[in-house]
């Protein structure tokens, strides 16, 4: 998905400390049997403070002078990450995991049963990411496709369905098992994973995740909620397409925040802090 701005979760921050126990043991809601593949690489751990490029419109432009480039898994070829790779950059794979795109070659693979609500993107309905089983293969194919194009990390996006109008009953609950198996998935793969917004999930996920990716902290005042991820020295890599530089650099900097700005679009042009 391309230019995204960031979805707003309206649930109370009381859902997202649910426990885990207790959970449902039907083959549909599990979240699979124990790991089998073995990642052949330590995974990469990026530290507070990297700068970063964020470009999933199109083939990358490689040109911006920073150590991190996220990019689209699809769009973006083996060549391409290598060529990244042979300039000293670290690379992530952005895939969408939580919602159904029409334009997605392996978008036959998802049954209509888990398909929702359109989530206001062209060609995109959300997932019904209770359905462990369905969705668990779907996403280890995926993020094959990254580990095998010789990517470093997995950007998953919309992964707080739940605070949305899905079609479906979703909890903070089922958010944070999905969320944790996305996570699993990745590190299966000796793959890096970030987590992207789901603020008020942070506390019970940031064990779970590398870095974080947050769109618009600083617009709605929520850059402090991300705290988290820095004391554990994981990098934040952020976003801003509406604030001026003026207005959040300063804390950004303070907070030890990745942050620049871009258009929503999501091209090459960047403006960093």
């Amino acid at each position: 998905m391309r230019g995204r701005a960031a979805v707003r979760v309206a649930l109370l921050t009381a859902l997202t400390a649910v426990a885990l126990t207790g959970c449902s043991g039907s083959a549909e809601r599990s979240a699979g049997p124990p790991a089998t593949t073995s990642p052949s690489r330590a995974v990469w751990k990026p530290r507070p403070g990297l700068a970063w490029q964020w470009q999933l419109d199109g083939r990358v432009d490689a040109s911006a002078d920073v150590p991190v480039f996220d990019i689209d898994g699809f769009e973006n070829s083996a060549a391409d990450v290598a060529r990244l790779h042979r300039a000293g950059k670290k690379v992530i794979c952005y895939v969408n995991v939580g919602a159904w795109e029409d334009f997605r070659p392996d978008r036959d693979a998802f049954p209509h049963s888990v398909l929702g609500e359109p989530n206001g993107w062209a060609g995109e309905r959300w997932l019904d990411i209770r359905r462990l089983a369905v969705l668990r293969p779907i996403m280890e194919r995926r993020f094959d496709m990254c580990r095998t194009k010789g990517f470093d990390a997995v950007e998953p996006d919309l992964v707080e369905g739940y605070g949305n109008d899905t079609g479906f009953p979703l909890t903070a609950h089922d958010q944070l098992r999905y969320n944790r198996m996305i996570a699993a998935i990745a590190h299966e793969r000796g793959l890096s994973v970030g987590l992207k917004n789901d603020l008020p999930q942070i506390p019970q996920l940031v064990d779970h995740f590398d870095f974080a990716v947050n769109e618009e902290c600083a617009q709605y005042d929520e850059c402090g909620e991300l705290s988290p991820f820095i004391a554990a020295g994981k990098a934040v890599f952020h976003v801003e397409y509406t604030e001026p530089r003026s207005r959040f650099c300063a804390e950004s900097r303070r907070l030890k925040l990745s942050s620049m700005l871009k258009e929503p679009e999501l091209g090459a042009w960047r403006r960093p802090c």
